[in-house]
């Protein structure tokens, strides 16, 4: 049974957790695309906190690219599930042509998001990664391995659902906190948690980022 309407009244919900655990003023609110942007634009707007896009593209296994094998975010980051590489006899060749592959369409939205605009300064700020839901978490340990090398002072991982085990694991892999609101067990896919899990447009995610930007510069503070 679906515990989420959609991305934005679980995003809503999920900022009233986070807006009570930022630890300081200068926080960045990054959410993964597409998926994650309509949940942080809601984070953003509860903390008080400006908007960027991060472009995290998961790595599919030929021939079954809805099965990722690892995930890749901006900067030459890149992860591996060693596991599913093994099992699924995954070559270096084919690795490194679908990481290609990935890395061209990475930056190909990175220019359509943004529109040519600089990203969001990260480093020495507290930064909060968002998504719709953390499944095997391949793509939110890209994220996070992104934002430490662009040196974050604290990183905060934040999702509406997620499986236990791989919050665990983003805890270990160096995310100061990680707040989900719901851990169910068994827990599947992300989308099986909502009753809307629509997909969302490259339109939606330029219209959001653009509304919290008008916000920002339009706010008193």
């Amino acid at each position: 049974m679906p515990l989420l309407l959609n991305r934005i009244t679980a995003g809503i919900a999920l900022g009233e957790e986070v807006q009570r655990r930022v630890q300081h003023h200068d926080t960045v609110v990054l959410g993964l695309a597409r998926g994650g942007v309509p949940v942080a634009y809601q984070v953003a707007k509860a903390t008080g906190a400006p908007m960027d896009v991060l472009v995290v593209r998961k790595l599919g296994v030929p021939g079954h690219e809805e099965l990722a094998f690892g995930a890749i975010a901006p900067d030459g980051i890149r992860v591996v599930t060693d596991e599913v590489v093994s099992e699924c006899g995954v070559s270096d060749r084919s690795i490194a042509e679908v990481e290609r592959r990935e890395r061209t369409e990475l930056k190909r939205r990175e220019l359509l998001y943004r529109s040519g605009a600089a990203p969001v300064r990260v480093s020495n700020r507290e930064v909060v990664l968002v998504d719709d839901g953390i499944a095997t978490g391949a793509s939110m340990m890209a994220a996070v391995r992104w934002a430490k090398a662009q040196k974050a002072s604290r990183i905060i991982v934040a999702a509406p659902v997620g499986a236990k085990e791989s919050c665990r694991l983003l805890l270990g892999e160096g995310c100061d906190e990680c707040i989900c609101s719901h851990t169910p067990q068994p827990f599947g896919a992300v989308g099986l948690w909502y009753q809307d899990f629509a997909a969302v447009e490259d339109l939606e995610v330029q219209g959001f980022l653009q509304e919290r930007q008008e916000q920002v510069v339009c706010s008193p503070n």
